[in-house]
């Protein structure tokens, strides 16, 4: 079996493309909004409760993340619900779990 070339595979625009993601994703209260939506749609105001601080705060935060494309929002009403917009995201968070968090 041959290893993958990976310098080959990480060109400068994909560089640019993870770091970007992973830096919108190097937050603490980031991390626990997308553990908050793991497996499923939240509101704003659901995510408020979930992640314990104020609604300004966890706005800023998802605005971040889903100018990052990390996250998708749809409106309803006057209210607004975000979901994580790609699960291979949830997968690179359990990754990271994994690695950092297991003894």
């Amino acid at each position: 079996m041959t290893e993958p070339n990976v310098a080959r595979e990480f060109d400068a625009d994909n560089i640019e493309k993870v770091a970007r993601c992973m830096k919108a994703l190097a937050h603490p209260l980031r991390l626990k909004v997308i553990v908050a939506l793991s497996n499923k749609e939240l509101s704003v105001q659901e995510l408020v409760e979930s992640v314990g601080t104020t609604q300004s705060n966890v706005s800023q935060h998802l605005t971040i993340m889903r100018d990052k494309n990390i996250l998708s929002s749809r409106r309803v009403a006057n209210q607004v619900f975000y979901r994580v917009g790609d699960c291979k995201v949830l997968d690179l968070v359990a990754l990271t779990r994994a690695i950092f968090c297991t003894p």
